[in-house]
């Protein structure tokens, strides 16, 4: 009699010890998938607030395409390949923007020139420069326009857009002195740089302080301007 109920209790055993390892067989294979992704981390700096940094996570899985590097304006040699990677992934940060977005690197290379570059009323030099003619000095260089040398004479040449209208390039002005009196370069991601009193940076337009002076946003015709520009050249 013993003999017969043995063999059917472990029969019971062993189906009711099935149960709990299946959930553990799934919960581990559901830990290798999710270790499988790689994290990306990306900086969102804020001039201005240096105390402030925050640290956005974004989740990719391992197969996602590599990031474009590909410029007419860098060489395909693989230094120069890197150097517009490098760009792009430290204004990626600057901005909070993903590090594809970065792609008109003229406009980069030429913000980059003048990255930190303190601040000096009426200066258009590396030991100074203020915010019109940083924006003339970089509109030469990335787009082959000349603009007007004051902030009030760069709105006058510009054709107002709304600020739901942006796109990078465009000009943000503002009243901190009275009329016309700051102005700088929209990026993207609700960013712009300019030469602040703290010197060349990048701002979010929707911080407090800009937000209460801005004036206006401005789109300047560069294709004509460049044209105008070609032909008073060719004139001299």
């Amino acid at each position: 009699m013993l003999k017969r109920v043995f063999p059917a209790g472990a029969i019971v055993l062993l189906l009711a010890s099935c149960s709990p390892m299946k959930p553990a067989f799934n919960r581990q294979s559901s830990s290798q998938t999710t270790t499988g992704k790689k994290e990306i981390k990306f900086l969102d700096i804020e001039s201005g607030d240096n105390s402030t940094i925050e640290v956005k996570k974004e989740v990719r899985s391992s197969g996602a395409q590599s990031v474009k590097t590909e410029n007419s304006d860098y060489g395909s040699s693989s230094g120069d390949v890197e150097k517009a990677s490098s760009l792009q992934s430290k204004y990626a940060q600057l901005m909070n923007t993903d590090v594809d977005r970065v792609q008109n690197m003229p406009l980069y290379q030429s913000i980059d020139e003048w990255y930190g570059t303190p601040y000096r009323y009426g200066g258009s030099t590396k030991n100074g420069i203020d915010c019109s003619a940083f924006v003339q000095t970089v509109f030469v260089s990335a787009f082959g326009v000349t603009l007007p040398r004051t902030a009030h004479e760069q709105y006058g040449v510009t054709h107002h857009i709304s600020r739901t209208e942006l796109q990078e390039g465009d000009l943000l002005f503002f009243n901190t002195q009275g009329g016309i009196s700051h102005v700088g370069i929209y990026l993207q991601n609700n960013k712009f740089v300019h030469a602040s009193v703290t010197g060349v940076t990048i701002t979010d337009m929707f911080e407090p302080y800009y937000v209460r002076h801005f004036v206006a946003a401005g789109r300047v015709d560069k294709k004509a301007s460049a044209f105008q520009n070609s032909k008073a050249s060719a004139a001299k």
